[in-house]
């Protein structure tokens, strides 16, 4: 088995990619569309990209705890986890899958002691994927070679914020007064972190509920870049939330 580091989200983007490999066909195909007890959509590309990832897992990381979303939606999540563990969102963004959007990903996180130690994620509709390194973020686009990704400075009277599509107008007043950024961009899933790793933007403020699959792989990456991630508060931001469910709270990530 790799060793359980940074260097891990090397490995873990080729599996991202091989799953992103099987989704993309199934983008814009006409798949039926499932409700989960949540009311949050599902469709064949979640279950088939995760059964590819938890089969992959188990060969490369053999018995190393993964928590993944569709097989906790079914069966729930564990009532306790151990310090070292794996998150996985076969399909972060189902929606955006759903409407056709290109804003969807494959999430895998390594989380130890509560901190996100490494992590990879995969954008099927574009083919670009990012991961942690031994020395910092990486990115790759499908038959590229990597290269080295890095947050911005906030740009003084320019910093752009990455928002949800449903945001209503006087929370995003209310975020723009406290943070002090000047443009937004509605986006979808996880590739918010990406966008912000690799400089395109400055600031992801999220006060509605997410669960640790969600953004786990992106906050590894976000970190590796030189941005990080906190609680509202400004606390550190920790996961293996089994008493919660997996449940997080409100967090903003920042770039430089």
């Amino acid at each position: 088995m790799p060793p359980l580091d940074a260097h891990f989200g090397s490995v873990l983007a080729d599996l991202c990619e091989e799953a992103a490999d099987l989704v993309r066909p199934l983008w814009k195909s006409g798949l039926t569309v499932d409700r989960k007890l949540d009311d949050s959509p599902v469709t064949e590309a979640d279950r088939r990209a995760e059964a590819l990832i938890l089969e992959g897992l188990a060969q490369i990381a053999p018995g190393v705890a993964v928590i993944s979303e569709e097989h906790a939606s079914e069966f729930g999540a564990p009532g306790s986890i151990g310090r070292v563990f794996l998150l996985v969102d076969p399909v972060d963004g189902t929606k955006a899958f759903v409407r056709g959007d290109p804003n969807f990903t494959v999430n895998i996180g390594l989380i130890i002691d509560g901190r996100p130690v490494a992590g990879a994620i995969s954008a099927p509709a574009t083919g670009e994927t990012w991961f942690t390194g031994a020395r910092g973020a990486f990115k790759r686009v499908k038959g590229g070679d990597p290269v080295e990704v890095s947050v911005r400075p906030w740009p003084a009277g320019n910093a752009v914020a990455l928002i949800s599509h449903t945001m209503k107008p006087e929370t995003l007043k209310a975020l723009t007064d406290r943070y002090g950024f000047h443009g937004t961009q509605p986006m979808d899933s996880s590739i918010k972190f990406c966008r912000i790793a690799e400089g395109g933007a400055d600031i992801y403020p999220r006060l509605g509920p997410t669960m640790e699959w969600d953004i786990a792989a992106g906050h590894a990456i976000l970190s590796a870049a030189g941005g990080r991630v906190e609680a509202e508060d400004g606390a550190a931001f920790l996961y293996g939330k089994a008493s919660e469910g997996f449940r997080n709270r409100g967090f903003v990530a920042w770039g430089g």
